[in-house]
């Protein structure tokens, strides 16, 4: 080979390793292609976010990697009613078929308490559930057996066992300091979805929904929901709402749906209370909860305007059962409970729940408004009654004897929009008393319905500020209400049909 085509040989493979050198160093981590396709795709960003929105980001991601091996996934055997050879329509032909147990399944989330298993969820999710009926997955695909230590159907709380150790136990927080607006994350299993987070915000606290109430026909349930619209689905219960500092706020528990899947209105309850509730029920086995012995209503700004009162918030106090707590303490029928152990409390679930914290012997502080003033009493509360049922208070009433003749006038408050007329011996037989005006008709959308006054009730007692009037027939309520001026109210004490006694303001002018 001669010297010039050697040196024509080096010069290309030269340029070669140039050109080729260029092409990786050069065009490399810009664009990627598929070999066969000579299709490219771009690699870079068309946006970087601020600093900020990257930080919450990471927050997120976080609380997640955090949270999730703290939540557990439940399934649950139960038994059906019933059952398909209940309905066996030919037994006179072939014999029926050997019954076998109907089972079916249900599935829902856990909340880990302890690193020796025990575990927090809803009642609801184990409720019925068979001997070695519940099931436990943890994140890391372990599977346990699981037994009920016990539970609480007036908080939906309920707390399991499995036999293991060395787990990672949630951290919990303090759901009094929760906020409208603020950030949550909802962990758990829906709808067989294992280990899901959904985000959203806090949108609501103290909600009553009135779904345990529904489920307890005594009326106990104490409902004082977090509300969120973080995605909760069935499944979900039981399951962990947490904050952005990963502690646990509330055990979700329900959502408002039309469809019975999500729709943007999820419930927790609220982890100071199911944790008061767990502890009890592992050391224990139940949980025992203290009562004042009192039915109570949310006090709205007509209410407290008859009252004389100078704030809108609290409840008001409609009945006092004669041998509880609240008696002996000196709780009146009329008063505005305004706080509980030094915390406002703006509404009639928030006290319960607030009370429903103690157990029977402890101590909580009131402050009421009663005739014009504040003060603060001692209550020690005590257990529910056998019966579990409210007793009206035992007042002396004049029960002096009417004028038959009036018993059957109609007197029509046409401002407020309703009628009443003096009581009759059936009435009275029906609602064991003496005196007292009957309620005849409740005009639709008037402002005695707005409020919510209607038909069938016995209106006993009127209250303007601190004076309080026996209403014994038609005449002294219109003494009363006759008086009312634009801006002014009074509270009519009502006994329903069924005992029970409420306040219903009706505002000036009525007549």
């Amino acid at each position: 080979m001669s010297r010039r085509s050697i040196l024509s040989a080096i010069v290309l493979i030269i340029t070669g390793m140039v050109i080729g050198t260029l092409l990786v160093t050069g065009f490399g981590g810009l664009n990627h292609s598929f070999a066969d396709s000579g299709v490219v795709l771009s690699t870079a960003p068309p946006f970087n976010p601020p600093d900020e929105v990257t930080a919450l980001n990471q927050t997120f991601t976080a609380v997640s990697d955090l949270v999730t091996p703290t939540v557990v996934a439940i399934t649950v055997k139960s038994k059906v009613e019933g059952g398909f050879h209940r309905f066996w329509p030919f037994g006179d032909i072939f014999p029926q078929p050997p019954t076998e147990e109907q089972l079916q399944q249900g599935s829902g989330s856990g909340i880990i308490l302890t690193k020796d298993g025990y575990i927090l969820t809803n009642r609801h999710v184990v409720e019925g559930a068979t001997e070695d009926g519940i099931k436990v997955l943890l994140y890391d695909s372990r599977e346990f057996k699981a037994k009920l230590v016990g539970d609480d159907r007036n908080t939906d709380i309920a707390v399991i066992k499995i036999d293991a150790d060395g787990l990672t136990p949630a951290s919990i927080g303090n759901s009094d300091d929760v906020r409208v607006g603020e950030w949550v994350l909802a962990v758990g299993n829906p709808l067989g979805l294992t280990s899901t987070v959904t985000a959203g915000i806090v949108s609501a606290i103290s909600r009553n929904i009135g779904i345990l109430r529904s489920k307890n026909a005594d009326g106990t349930g104490i409902e004082n929901f977090i509300q969120t619209d973080a995605a909760i689905n069935p499944g979900n219960s039981g399951g962990a709402l947490v904050n952005l500092r990963g502690q646990v706020i509330g055990v979700n528990t329900a959502i408002a749906s039309n469809t019975g899947l999500y729709m943007g209105y999820g419930f927790a309850v609220p982890i100071n209370l199911a944790k008061v509730v767990a502890n009890a029920i592992i050391k224990e086995g139940k949980f025992v909860r203290g009562y004042i012995g009192i039915r109570i209503t949310d006090l709205d700004a007509k209410k407290a305007k008859a009252l004389g009162m100078d704030r809108y918030k609290g409840v008001l106090v409609d009945e006092v059962q004669p041998e509880g707590a609240g008696k002996e303490a000196g709780v009146k029928v009329g008063d505005a409970i305004v706080e509980v152990d030094g915390k406002p409390v703006m509404s009639a679930n928030e006290l319960q729940a607030r009370v429903g914290m103690h157990h029977p012997g402890e101590v909580v502080r009131l402050k009421i408004f009663r005739d014009g003033k504040y003060f603060e009493i001692d209550v020690k509360l005590k257990g529910r009654s056998e019966s579990g049922e409210s007793v009206d208070v035992d007042e002396s009433v004049d029960s002096g004897s009417e004028d038959m003749a009036d018993s059957r006038s109609t007197l029509t408050f046409e401002k407020a929009g309703f009628s009443v007329r003096a009581l009759d011996d059936q009435a009275r037989k029906a609602f064991n008393r003496t005196t007292g005006v009957l309620v005849t008709h409740v005009k639709q959308y008037s402002p005695a319905w707005e409020n919510n006054l209607r038909q069938g009730v016995v209106i006993f007692e009127a209250r303007k500020g601190g004076t309080t009037t026996k209403i014994d027939k038609p005449s002294d309520l219109k003494k009363v209400l006759a008086g009312l001026k634009e801006g002014e109210s009074v509270l009519l004490r009502v006994q329903t049909p069924n005992g029970d006694t409420t306040f219903i303001p009706i505002e000036g002018p009525a007549m």
